[in-house]
């Protein structure tokens, strides 16, 4: 308890290289298409809005259920390339953004995309977990 009687703050600020680390991994990880440790940097109730599809994704296992359709479809991650990355901390949590350019081979040939994606962290005992990601297209180079 603080002087005036309210709960003292005790939520552990990650630093911004606990943040970039994490967020290299879940890069790595995507870039492998390493299925269980990609999703295992998000929790369970973490929710995905990806420009591409039609809805928001309410939890992890809505994510992995689309994922895995991916995967029986042909879909694997060839290469994904983290660039300009932004961290913003507090106690708690933490919000990464960057710019993504990812190339993917699926049945009907290869495939690349720009994205700018923002990543939401929460402090979850000694690790950050992810508990929201947003892509949305970048816009073209001028």
């Amino acid at each position: 308890m603080t002087e005036t009687g309210t709960p003292a703050d005790t939520a552990r600020e990650p630093s911004t290289d606990e943040v970039l680390a994490v967020a290299a991994e879940i890069v790595a990880t995507f870039a492998a298409t390493d299925t269980a440790r990609y999703f295992a940097h998000f929790a369970p109730e973490a929710t995905f809005v990806f420009h591409p599809e039609d809805d928001r994704l309410d939890s992890r296992a809505a994510y992995e259920a689309l994922w895995d359709s991916w995967l029986r479809s042909g879909w694997s991650v060839t290469s994904c390339n983290s660039a300009n990355p932004h961290v913003q901390t507090f106690p708690g949590g933490a919000v990464f953004a960057h710019d993504v350019a990812t190339a993917v081979s699926t049945p009907d040939g290869d495939d690349s995309y720009r994205e700018r994606e923002s990543i939401v962290f929460r402090v979850d005992g000694e690790r950050l977990v992810a508990i929201h990601e947003h892509l949305s297209p970048a816009p073209d180079a001028a």
